[in-house]
């Protein structure tokens, strides 16, 4: 599982000319993920994700979760971020999930994030063409493997 988080002073999706997700402060997460990742890579992910202290305290020191600065999410399927660039100019994504089995545990990332921050994230559409607007604070931008955490 691959996930790009930026910190956000707001952002939101479109699709269809239709606004499906937006939030104020928080992180825009887009997640990426692959056949073998499971609810218990997810459950890993997620929880590293909000206790990720990226946000400033009072002295300008990077040092608050999600939680402390009252932060929402706005979680976003992206596939192409298994995208394998190594042959030719045609990326290749055979390493992305199947579309069925992404959507499923995308869906049950949805769910796990509402459990554990008492808020239903706000979401992209999965499998749609999104058009995402924000202003990234910072800018500040991760991505986090879960191969490369070991989970």
């Amino acid at each position: 599982m691959r996930l790009v988080i930026q910190c956000v002073e707001h952002a939101e999706v479109e699709t269809d000319n239709e606004i499906v997700g937006k939030i104020g402060k928080g992180f825009l997460v887009f997640a990426g993920i692959c056949e073998k990742d499971t609810r218990e890579t997810a459950d890993r992910m997620i929880e590293k994700m909000l206790k990720l202290r990226i946000f400033e305290d009072e002295n300008g020191k990077t040092n608050l979760n999600l939680s402390a600065v009252g932060g929402e999410i706005l979680l976003v399927s992206q596939f192409t971020l298994y995208a394998d660039c190594r042959k030719g100019n045609r990326p290749s994504f055979v390493k992305a999930g199947s579309p069925q089995h992404a959507e499923e545990l995308y869906e049950y990332m949805i769910s796990k994030c509402g459990e554990l921050t008492g808020k239903r994230p706000q979401t992209g559409r999965f499998g749609a063409l999104m058009k995402v607007h924000l202003t990234n604070n910072g800018p500040f931008t991760m991505l986090m493997d879960s191969e490369e955490l070991g989970y």
